[in-house]
């Protein structure tokens, strides 16, 4: 089974030859589609070095959101499973091992790993506010989550016209359209976390405003969320800090009105309403 790994990035410098040493390891056979958004640093230049030796290393160009980026790995992808990291992550040595034995058990259209947040102790440590939906929790991230091609294509990859939140999104349709989600806690993915202050504030307020784009492309989603987890089990002056910034960007996305953004589509016999909002 051969697994395409996507990865896109810009301005990841810092991080990528972690991710690419992390990667170069993996049980074989795979592919590394690398989709750059037109960095400025130094980015570019470390894939092509690792493509130069490593002959299952391509990269690629694009520019637009992640959704975009994505989308375009995956049609530049030959494998039969789509696997999604990130650019500032890096895969445990038996990351595709695990994820390739998810799907070989059969009846899988989509396996999430394990992502475990690395760095400033009171940004890592905060956790994911889920949303269930048909019992399957969608809100496993992309950086560490693998896709059937099949499944993929067949409900349209990402929206490209989210600014975060797209992988909720696709798993939201993914099992909307009768997929299983599987979680394996053994395909580790190790992620970063914010390292600045600011970096905090912003990825909280995007993160806001995905929400609310998903409310105004699938219509109200309040019921699906357990507000025992939104609440979290331990609830601290950076969570707080997290819940405004976050409710700053789901309003100014509210105020704004995406509802023209989104048209009604018809997955699989899944009509996917414009959203009255909430």
């Amino acid at each position: 089974m051969l697994i395409s790994i996507v990865v896109t990035v810009r301005n990841e410098e810092r991080h990528i030859r972690n991710l690419l040493d992390s990667l170069v390891v993996q049980e074989p056979p795979w592919e590394i589609v690398v989709v750059d958004a037109f960095s400025e640093d130094a980015t570019r230049a470390i894939v092509e070095e690792y493509a130069r030796t490593y002959p299952e290393v391509h990269l690629h160009l694009k520019g637009g959101t992640r959704g975009v980026g994505r989308n375009h790995g995956a049609e530049k992808a030959r494998g039969e499973v789509l696997a999604f990291i990130d650019g500032d992550c890096i895969a445990n040595p038996f990351w595709l091992k695990e994820i390739r034995a998810s799907f070989k058990a059969g009846g899988r259209d989509v396996v999430a790993g394990k992502t475990v947040v690395l760095g400033y102790a009171p940004f890592a440590e905060l956790e994911r506010v889920e949303l269930t939906v048909a019992g399957f929790d969608v809100t496993f991230p992309s950086c560490n989550l693998a896709y059937k091609r099949e499944k993929f294509l067949a409900v349209r990859g990402f929206d490209p016209q989210f600014m975060t939140a797209e992988d909720i999104d696709l798993n939201y349709r993914a099992v909307c359209t009768g997929s299983t989600i599987v979680h394996n806690e053994r395909a580790i993915v190790y992620a970063m976390a914010r390292d600045t202050y600011l970096g905090f504030f912003k990825q909280a307020f995007w993160n806001g405003f995905g929400r609310k784009q998903l409310t105004l492309k699938h219509g109200r989603l309040w019921q699906s969320y357990s507000f025992s987890n939104m609440i979290g089990r331990s609830i601290n002056a950076w969570y707080v800090i997290r819940l405004f910034f976050g409710m700053l960007g789901y309003t100014v996305c509210k105020v704004h009105d995406h509802r023209e953004m989104f048209r009604l589509v018809d997955l699989e016999g899944l009509k996917v309403p414009a959203g009255s909002g909430d």
